[in-house]
């Protein structure tokens, strides 16, 4: 008897989920012992040509999903309404469920899989972060017996496309994001993109599922976007052996208590794998207790990327439908609070326009040291009117730092902050 699935949405990765089954027909059929067959596809409207048989398209999502024939339900819809309430739905009809909502996973994940729980049915969403990058089931699985320290990625192929270009060709944010979209890589609204708010959204499900704590959602997350980074900045992190990289970084604090999850750029050492990820490439760098240091790399976006990921979920619930059972998420809850961005131990690079005269450094120095702030290294660029001071601290809390930076910005012999960004640096 053939494996029957409604498919909610027939955008770009709807589409090429529906190709990939049609013609990896027979090899789905033997991986997983039985066929995979489209039962329908729920459209918004059914007179468009989407390349697929026309006769399996409704716009009667709900009729479709509660169809006593279907066994899986792949949403492919995104956004929050209405892919909840049919998330929930088919869940509730008894249907396990694939999607690639990272929004919604990250804003209500937590109800989601209770309701999975319990109707003792699947919710896979690998594609929901990283696209065809096979990283959410080891962090689920292969690492389930292990310690997560930290979790850190590039996990926006568009910000990455636009800072790689910025660093390797020396082109303006503008001019970069504009090529993006012209690429593919960047909707005609790069918001979403380019202030942080996909990236924050995964970070939140990277969170939940390394550090085992379901509370997790993308409020939590402290985000920032690139529309503020500048050539400068480019040419600060170069000349410190840097490039500049919106990371996703999901961290325990030093006791274990708490969990840190942030997304803004960051200046990252050359030495560091993630910053040789290039275009519009994703990479995820997971630090574990006994596994060590883990990198899964590779096609983050676009259609036939994300519809391999829905794909490998589909053939993973399809087995355990066979099997009759299921693999529940979120049971256990060990319930670590997110701690603020102030309690994050981070370093800064501080770029200051100065007055060029005796004690100025001595005084930015006794500023650091008031808010106990250790400076790493500093330097002097230029003179006169064109005078900078480039300082670089130890780590410290990030409230103490960006309360030095506010100290700073006040006093009379800067002239400007000129730049800030955050350095993250790594031991050997």
């Amino acid at each position: 008897m053939a494996m029957k699935v409604a498919l909610l949405g027939c955008g770009v990765v709807g589409s090429e989920v529906v190709r990939l089954i049609n013609e990896q027909s027979e090899e789905l059929a033997a991986r997983v012992g039985t066929p995979i067959e489209i039962g329908g596809i729920a459209v918004r409207r059914t007179d468009r040509d989407r390349g697929v048989d026309s006769e399996l398209l409704t716009t009667d999502a709900m009729g479709l999903l509660t169809r006593p024939d279907i066994d899986v339900v792949v949403e492919v819809i995104g956004g929050i309404e209405p892919a909840r309430s049919l998330i929930l739905a088919a869940i509730k009809a008894g249907k396990s469920v694939v999607t690639a909502n990272k929004a919604l996973l990250a804003e209500d994940g937590q109800t989601l899989h209770a309701a999975a729980r319990e109707a003792g049915v699947d919710l896979y969403y690998e594609a929901s972060v990283a696209g065809a990058i096979p990283l959410l089931r080891p962090l689920r699985d292969s690492l389930a017996g292990d310690r997560v320290e930290r979790v850190l990625g590039i996990v926006n192929g568009t910000t990455n496309y636009v800072l790689d270009r910025m660093d390797s060709l020396g082109s303006g944010f503008t001019e970069s994001l504009e090529e993006a979209q012209a690429l593919g890589y960047a909707e005609a609204d790069p918001t979403a993109d380019v202030e942080g708010f996909d990236a924050a959204a995964k970070a939140a499900i990277l969170a939940r599922l390394a550090f085992h704590t379901q509370n997790v959602t993308a409020a939590d997350v402290h985000r920032e976007g690139i529309t503020g980074v500048s050539a400068a900045d480019i040419a600060g992190a170069r000349e410190m052996g840097c490039v500049v990289k919106l990371l996703a970084i999901c961290q325990r604090s030093e006791d274990g208590e708490s969990v840190g999850v942030r997304v803004h750029p960051v200046m990252l050492p050359l030495e560091h794998p993630l910053a040789t990820v290039k275009e519009a490439y994703n990479a995820v760098f997971v630090e574990a207790e006994s596994a060590g240091r883990l990198m899964f790399y590779g096609a983050g976006a676009g259609g036939v990327p994300t519809a391999s990921a829905v794909l490998g979920d589909l053939v993973a619930v399809v087995r355990n439908r066979l099997a009759n059972t299921s693999v529940g998420e979120g049971a256990h809850d060990a319930g670590l609070p997110v701690h603020d961005m102030g309690k994050t131990i981070t370093s800064y690079h501080v770029a200051l326009d100065v007055t060029d005269r005796p004690g100025v450094l001595a005084k930015v120095a006794e500023i650091f040291a008031d808010h106990d702030v250790s400076i790493r290294n500093v330097r002097q660029e230029g003179s006169g009117d064109d005078a900078q001071l480039v300082l670089v601290s130890h780590p410290a809390p990030d409230a103490a730092l960006r309360s030095t930076v506010e100290r700073l910005r006040g006093h009379e012999m800067v002239r400007e902050v000129a730049g800030v960004m955050r350095v993250e640096t790594f031991a050997d």
